[in-house]
């Protein structure tokens, strides 16, 4: 069964720090709790989305600098 992490509240999801740095999780890589696992971008305010659960086999359904509405699905984890 898989595991889900979405998002805390609306804006733009970061997979990124920065333009120019890796993701914080790459695709199919694990996530322990507490891993940032991307950024929430609202009013140019960047709020940190940290796991609350752990896994393996990331996949994200939104992809970096997509708009996404409170409780949307970011990352599905096995």
């Amino acid at each position: 069964m898989s595991k889900q992490i979405l998002s805390p509240l609306p804006g733009t999801f970061y997979r990124k720090p920065s333009p120019d740095e890796p993701p914080f999780v790459a695709d199919g890589g694990p996530v322990a709790v507490g891993d940032t696992i991307g950024l929430v971008e609202v009013m140019k305010t960047f709020h940190e989305v940290k796991a609350e659960i752990s896994g393996t086999n990331a996949r994200f359904a939104v992809e970096n600098e997509e708009p996404v509405m409170a409780g949307a699905l970011l990352v599905e984890l096995d």
